[in-house]
């Protein structure tokens, strides 16, 4: 009775993707909509926090975006990541694209996460992890969640469900998932790019710009006003379009 009770607690609040994403790229990700439209709603997942309580620590016109994937950060904020590559600050949406980085030779140094608890980062030394919860995961099938505060990880595993570790001990579950996963995740892009492209035919200007990375396209089309009326998802979707194209 009382682990449905703390599902029912946890469902129980809705909010949108589309507020969330109207606050971000750049500080500004509501003016590519006019305030007379109202965008579609979506239902709030666990790991979205309002983007004034998302602490971003990169810089640039993407900064609000996953530099791997291009999700919005604040909307799976409770598993981002971050670290220093190449001298510069990157923030990951999960920890499964910080081992996607990774597997690309990137060198990675001070690498943060944010405790669910404060939603501040901490280095992942100090933080414990609990994989494998009944809480949905970012990019993955099973949920890796870290706290600053041992007890608060044993209170939530004890709620939700899953083991707790250490960060070698949830990086090597990332690690071990990470072909299974990207695969999933393939599979559901791919989807999302076609629809992407029906999309932007019917809903934005049309632009010749290429773009190295989703997080790339979704913020020119912040910047550039380029589509109307879009949830986050439908951003997404042609930002994952105009990024393959």
């Amino acid at each position: 009775m009382k682990k449905l009770l703390l599902i029912l607690l946890a469902l129980g609040t809705m909010a949108t993707f589309a507020q969330a994403e109207m606050k971000c790229g750049a500080g500004k990700c509501g003016a590519a909509m006019k305030s007379s439209q109202k965008p579609k709603t979506m239902p709030k997942m666990f790991q979205m926090v309002p983007a004034g309580q998302a602490t971003i620590l990169q810089e640039g016109n993407a900064k609000m975006f996953c530099p791997e994937c291009g999700m919005t950060l604040p909307m799976f904020y409770k598993t981002n990541h971050a670290a220093t590559v190449d001298g510069k600050v990157k923030q990951y949406c999960s920890i499964h694209c910080i081992v996607e980085d990774m597997q690309k030779g990137s060198k990675l140094t001070d690498i943060k996460v944010v405790d669910v608890t404060t939603l501040k980062f901490i280095p992942v030394e100090k933080a414990t992890y609990v994989v494998g919860s009944a809480k949905k995961g970012t990019m993955t099938m099973v949920s890796k969640y870290a706290f600053a505060n041992k007890a608060d990880a044993e209170a939530f595993a004890k709620a939700n469900g899953g083991k707790v570790v250490d960060y070698s001990g949830a990086y090597k579950a990332a690690e071990d998932d990470f072909a299974k996963d990207s695969k999933m995740v393939a599979k559901k892009q791919a989807m999302m790019t076609k629809k992407g492209e029906m999309m932007y035919g019917k809903m934005c200007q049309k632009t010749d710009n290429k773009f190295a990375t989703t997080a790339e396209a979704k913020a020119f089309i912040v910047e550039n006003k380029l589509c109307k009326d879009l949830n986050p998802k439908q951003m997404q979707a042609i930002g994952l379009y105009l990024k393959s194209r």
